[in-house]
């Protein structure tokens, strides 16, 4: 028999399930996103008293940021049902339209990754989207014919990572397309603090903001990073955080106090230890650290750039004086003179 205790699956089972409770349930109760979610609140009050179905919502941004809980919190707000897929699992069209079928009046469908839908999915949402419409081909060869299905009016909610990626005809069907930003610490601060009060977690003010600024300015990591503080501070302490246990913890989890972890440093070393710093090709850097370059370039990458310890260039990636410094590595004269400048 399996010890539950040490499973992983069961452990990313339990912590899956239990990211779920801690989403908000109403536009009231999110945190952050100020522009996005007065742009949300007419939109959802117009549709209320219109006695409408809610406009299609493209939301785009990085992962964590709390995409998937504002379409949730779409659906609860207007009263209906959410229905949840994405666009690796869409592969044909009839699985888009065994979906479409099944929704109720003004239900909300939520699209993850939408941007990696297949050109013949696409093709079957345009007059959904529309027309609240479809068109089935039922039979094969010269027997075949197609049927016009009239669906309910629906809400369309897709997330995406990739804006550039979305076609031009998909996009514009969308009535609002909304970007969501990076958190600023005050904010993550009051995630940490809400997330804390619902997994009856006794937390100070120090302790959360410690988490939360090096939380990566999003919500996601600010609640894994809560989880596996309380996680040292029951096994250590007495399960209350403040910060010097919110230090120790983070420190034990190889969270440094810039917010970088194990992937990160050893991503900004290959960049200088076996590659001087650079430039470095993206393929060649993610196999350096046993990453997928698409991981490396959507998960890591977009830290270490605002941080300023890594610049993209033409001939590939650089390494800035701050990531030298954060390693605590001295930066060659020479290397210094070869850093891209503003318009190189």
């Amino acid at each position: 028999m399996r010890d539950e205790i040490s499973d992983p699956a069961i452990t990313s089972a339990r912590e899956e399930i239990e990211e779920t409770g801690l989403r908000p349930r109403a536009l009231a109760d999110f945190v952050g996103q100020r522009e996005l979610k007065e742009h949300l609140q007419i939109v959802l009050e117009a549709a209320r008293r219109r006695n409408q179905a809610v406009d299609h919502i493209l939301l785009a941004g990085p992962p964590g940021l709390g995409k998937t809980t504002l379409a949730s919190i779409v659906a609860a707000e207007m009263g209906v049902h959410i229905h949840v897929t994405s666009g690796p699992a869409l592969e044909r069209a009839g699985d888009l339209a065994a979906i479409l079928t099944k929704l109720g009046e003004g239900d909300v469908l939520f699209i993850d990754e939408i941007h990696r839908l297949s050109r013949s999915v696409e093709e079957i949402l345009y007059p959904a989207m529309e027309d609240f419409q479809i068109d089935i081909i039922v039979g094969k060869g010269p027997a075949a014919s197609s049927i016009r299905l009239t669906l309910p009016p629906f809400t369309l909610v897709g997330a995406t990572t990739r804006t550039g990626m979305i076609t031009g005809p998909l996009r514009d069907r969308f009535g609002l397309v909304a970007r969501l930003d990076y958190y600023d610490d005050d904010e993550l601060e009051l995630i940490v603090t809400r997330t804390a009060g619902i997994l009856e977690v006794p937390i100070e003010t120090e302790g959360a903001w410690e988490i939360a600024r090096r939380s990566r300015g999003t919500p996601r990591i600010a609640n894994r990073l809560l989880r596996r503080v309380r996680d040292f501070s029951e096994v250590r302490h007495d399960g209350s955080i403040d910060v010097d246990i919110a230090r120790n913890g983070l420190k034990l989890f190889g969270v440094d106090a810039e917010g970088l972890d194990k992937v990160d440093r050893a991503i900004l070393k290959a960049m200088i230890v076996q590659f001087g710093g650079g430039p470095v090709g993206l393929s060649t850097l993610a196999i350096s650290v046993g990453e997928q370059p698409e991981t490396v370039e959507d998960m890591y990458e977009p830290f270490l750039i605002q941080q300023g310890m890594i610049a993209r260039t033409p001939r590939g990636r650089v390494a800035m004086p701050a990531a030298w410094a954060h390693l605590g590595l001295a930066m060659p004269a020479a290397r210094n003179d070869a850093v891209p400048g503003l318009f190189d």
